[in-house]
């Protein structure tokens, strides 16, 4: 055994190449023992671990054949651990069946046992492990930031890592919230929120001045010490000190009104206005907690639903609802620790979270949390008071959400099986696949890929695609159809000798595919023709046994009389005009028409918006905007010669020539 010093525990055995904190995970393929026959598996291959495995705290990954994570997990006492995996009994369906899959195992040993639980989050969002608890939704929240990078501060909403200057408020459930947010503060502090290359081209205040939205920073109609006090006000409003910017306002309001200043004394009327819209805006303002997170799960069915709320600077900033991927054997107090390992992971962590449900590592959890936010973090699961009342108040929402969800899963399931009976499928479909076309006489032509299942809507799995095939005419539908399919399944052939994801199985039998990669359905949004281009497609792929269906419009294209093309039947068929699966259909070439339009068109406006003078190597923002304010647009400026171009301000010779020379060699 050598114990190295990056805490990489690398055994004879595993071969194992575990990773330090801040690498990236790798792992091995095991290697087959024989020519066809996979490597051996179960307690045995685990105990083989037992005779070098240190007694460190430590996290650990539990492969498959493939060399697939199964499973990820922490420990105080890795060998402790591992040799309670190692016994042949006394574990649940679930382990048993886990145990007897893997082949190898990887070992990182950390400092703590708190170190250990946040690689483990970190581990487990990243391979996704099948056996393991997985937030489903894992889209980052948005923020307010105001921008301190410029001359005058704006205010934004932001997602992703703080890379900007400036002050971050959030987390928001909702970008809504955040939008409606910002329109308040915008009425009650006049705020820019304008783009830096708007804000440098305005020669006028715009028309948020003209309506009292913007105090006109752009154009100097406010001094810019005035401006950086309203943003300081605002600052302060959003960290919680609403009373006293409320009290301030109020002061400055009277006296303004004692002097007969009324039109001075109403801008502060109305900043008063927009800061109690702001504050009434939110359901719940418990004066008591400034910053804490609720947390409250609730199972049912078989699933979990987590609903968290958000409170920051008192105020109540929104909620979400989740549906983390759990066993149906498992603790809704399992489900619930796992959950909020992985939440923040990339997340900043509050003073306080208020959890429904006591957990047994709570206290570890704390520690861990306090050790990544560089200050105490609390967790409590409170019995009374107004915490208390929050917890209810969100776990009643969870039982809300999961009753909705659970309905609309069972509704989801008998559309699939009227597809599967309408359009003669062996199976119920678990995947369906739609594509369609969009583009204007050819030009910025995009195809698109929809998915649905059995919870609804797949957006993750939404695909777009250019059309930039040479072969591929403008305006061809055929070809462009036949581009799209192209590009989707030669790639899903290529991948189809790696086993899918599974998902675990309480009674230990063999699981099934969490949700496939290949379509148990392919709808296309088309005739015969575009039928036969798609047969053909999955012809030369050999994927010719995946359903494929037509969906012709109606005549006069009447949504309801809609005909349908099946391979192998010689005649289109109609479903009856209120039949629930017609419907169904419906929605989905709706959505992806929608996808295909809007995908489409937000091309066609890079394409229209796009400025050539942006490519042009040494031409910025200055530059740019004194090209065009003296020649009034690109093409102006495309079409002048070189002594014009001089006589602009800031264009040099050199820059001249190169401009001229940009334009010219296009031509």
């Amino acid at each position: 055994m050598n114990d190295d010093p990056s805490g990489t525990l690398t055994l004879p055995a595993a071969r194992d190449n575990g990773p330090r904190m801040s690498d990236s995970p790798t792992h091995e393929k095991p290697e087959m023992t024989e020519a066809g026959t996979s490597p051996p598996a179960g307690p045995a291959v685990i105990a083989g671990y037992l005779k070098t495995l240190t007694s460190q705290p430590g996290v650990y990954r539990m492969l498959d054949a493939e060399g697939t994570v199964l499973y990820v997990g922490k420990a105080r006492n890795l060998k402790a651990r591992v040799s309670n995996y190692a016994r042949g009994n006394g574990h649940s369906n679930r382990i048993a069946r886990m145990i007897s899959l893997t082949t190898a195992m990887e070992f990182v040993t950390v400092r703590t046992e708190a170190e250990a639980l946040l690689l483990e989050a970190n581990l487990i969002k990243r391979f996704k492990p099948r056996f393991n608890v997985l937030m489903r939704d894992d889209k980052s929240f948005p923020y307010i930031l105001i921008r301190r990078d410029t001359p005058a501060p704006q205010i934004v909403k932001h997602r992703g890592a703080r890379t900007i200057k400036g002050d971050y408020f959030g987390p928001f459930a909702s970008a809504g919230a955040v939008s409606r947010v910002i329109s308040m503060l915008q009425r009650a502090f006049l705020l820019r929120s304008c783009s830096d290359s708007v804000f440098e081209g305005r020669t006028r205040p715009c028309l948020l001045f003209q309506i009292k939205r913007c105090a006109g920073p752009c154009t100097d109609e406010i001094p810019a010490a005035d401006y950086n006090a309203l943003v300081e006000e605002a600052v302060r409003f959003l960290r919680g000190e609403s009373q006293s910017v409320r009290a301030m306002y109020q002061k400055l309001m009277q006296e303004a009104s004692d002097a007969l200043e009324f039109e001075r004394a109403a801008k502060f009327r109305n900043r008063l206005w927009a800061l109690a819209h702001v504050q009434a805006d939110q359901a719940i303002n418990p004066d008591n907690i400034e910053e804490a997170d609720v947390f409250a799960a609730h199972q049912e069915g078989g699933q979990t639903c987590i609903q968290v709320f958000f409170f920051r600077a008192s105020q109540n900033w929104g909620n979400r609802a989740y549906y983390p991927k759990a066993d149906k054997s498992l603790p809704v107090e399992e489900v619930l620790s796992s959950f909020i390992a992985q939440f923040y992971d990339d997340k900043p962590v509050p003073r306080l979270l208020l959890v429904s449900h006591d957990f047994e590592e709570r206290a570890l959890m704390a520690e861990a949390l306090t050790t990544k936010a560089e200050r105490k973090v609390e967790i409590r699961v409170p019995s009374r008071g107004t915490k208390s009342g929050l917890v209810e108040h969100a776990l009643s929402n969870a039982k809300e959400a999961l009753g909705r969800k659970l309905a609309e899963t069972s509704s989801q399931t008998r559309l699939l099986e009227g597809v599967q009976e309408r359009f003669g499928l062996a199976e119920c479909p678990r995947r369906i696949e739609v594509y369609d076309n969009s583009h204007i006489s050819g030009t910025n032509a995009i195809g698109a890929m929809i998915v649905a299942g059995p919870e609804g809507f797949v957006k993750s799995a939404y695909r777009k695609f250019n059309i930039k095939s040479p072969d591929t005419a403008p305006g061809d539908d055929y070809a462009m159809m036949r581009e799209v399919l192209t590009r989707r399944f030669k790639r899903l052939a290529e991948a189809e000798g790696t086993p899918g994801q599974s998902a675990p199985s309480a009674d230990g039998s063999d699981p099934e595919p969490i949700f496939p990669d290949r379509p148990d359905l392919v709808l296309i949004d088309g005739g015969a023709g575009q039928l036969a281009v798609a047969q053909q497609v999955l012809a030369d792929v050999g994927l010719e046994d995946i359903p494929l269906v037509g969906v012709a419009k109606g005549p006069d294209r009447d949504a309801g009389r809609e005909h349908f093309h099946v391979p192998g039947r010689s005649q289109s068929f109609m479903l009856e005009p209120r039949d629930p699966v017609l419907y169904f259909v419906q929605r989905l070439r709706d959505e992806a028409h929608r996808f295909a339009i809007g995908t489409h068109r937000a091309k066609r406006s890079k394409a229209i918006s796009a400025n050539p003078l942006d490519e042009i190597e040494g031409i910025g923002p200055s530059r740019r905007r004194a090209l065009l304010n003296h020649f009034g647009s690109a093409k102006s400026v495309s079409r002048a010669g070189i002594e014009d171009l001089k006589a602009v301000e800031g264009i040099s010779a050199e820059m001249a020539q190169k401009v001229y020379d940009f334009f010219h060699e296009r031509g």
